[in-house]
């Protein structure tokens, strides 16, 4: 399993670095219009720059998850117990996981809402906007199982 979750964060760490080119790309070109008079002022940048930064949002959440750099505060003091501090993890890990079903349930919904919709400007079908949410949810889901199966064999005796 960690194998296939090692695939899928690869493959999300790639999407996340072209997600940010794609962004790049119409920015610069928006950036560059109001100076240059050669370049023409396209209206689709600022629309495709914005569901770029969309899906690099989410794509960015998943990875945090996978790599555990979320912002959190350590409010209760550390324990020199292993299984006191796996107990705490599994906590916040249910915690997100609980984030990551609202993530899946109203992401869902709000693809049924968008499903006929397209984009205003470059016709784009919304539908492929809108799963950035439940994807995100599934994917941290997955994420969070195999954390807290990790923090579960350390509560059970196995070593980190």
């Amino acid at each position: 399993m960690t194998r296939v979750l090692d695939a899928i964060h690869l493959v999300l760490k790639l999407a996340l670095g072209l997600l940010v080119a794609g962004l790049l790309v119409p920015v610069t070109m928006q950036i560059l219009a109001r100076f240059v008079d050669f370049i023409p002022r396209y209206i689709w940048t600022e629309e495709i720059a914005r569901f770029c930064f969309v899906w690099m949002i989410m794509v960015g959440a998943m990875c945090a998850v996978r790599d555990g750099t979320h912002f959190d505060l350590e409010i209760l003091p550390e324990s020199p117990n292993p299984k006191v501090e796996a107990a705490k993890r599994i906590f916040v890990h249910l915690m997100i996981f609980i984030v990551a079903i609202i993530f899946i349930w109203y992401g869902w919904r709000f693809i049924l809402f968008g499903w006929f919709q397209v984009s205003e400007i470059a016709q784009l079908p919304m539908n492929w906007i809108f799963v950035a949410w439940p994807l995100m949810g599934v994917v941290s889901a997955l994420f969070l199982a195999e954390k807290i199966a990790r923090e579960i064999s350390i509560m059970r005796g196995a070593r980190a």
